[in-house]
């Protein structure tokens, strides 16, 4: 039933893949040994095909995150540079209105001295009207006076 030969083996290990095998010169073909031995080279090569395929899956995970995080980067940024931009020409817009607003000043104080200028010319206007109306009044009664003087 089972023979008391003991399978030797030998395991050699590499970076990239991994080879098990069975020296198989003192093992009867259709006994337990060789049964044995043919699932665990099954199950080496399924372990080998299994590792191959999860690598390969976590690399295309890792490039599919990287693809995902590439995108929501440049969505992000995309609102970001839009966003910038528009500072940008706000920023402008506050310094022509700036430059603006001081020449509308300038010119404000300009005309507020003008205007207060020809209010002072029409409050002189107005006072020397006055003088003069005095004046005449004023030049009446002292003609008035010295024809009575010269009539008497």
């Amino acid at each position: 039933m089972y023979s008391p030969q003991l399978a030797r083996g030998r395991v050699s290990s590499s970076s990239s893949s991994s080879s098990f095998s069975f020296d198989s010169q003192n093992i009867d073909p259709g006994g337990l040994e060789a049964s044995l031995l043919h699932i665990i080279n099954d199950h080496h090569h399924a372990s080998l095909k299994l590792r191959d395929q999860a690598e390969r899956a976590k690399k295309d995970a890792i490039r599919k995150a990287a693809r995902v995080s590439d995108l929501l980067v440049d969505a992000v940024n995309g609102g970001v540079q839009e966003s910038f931009i528009n500072e940008k020409r706000i920023e402008l817009e506050i310094r022509a209105l700036a430059v603006t607003i001081a020449r509308f000043m300038k010119q404000t104080d300009q005309w507020l001295t003008a205007t207060h200028a020809i209010n002072s010319a029409i409050k002189e206007i107005g006072d020397f009207e006055n003088w003069m109306k005095t004046m005449e009044f004023d030049c009446k009664s002292i003609s008035a006076a010295i024809q009575n003087i010269h009539q008497a």
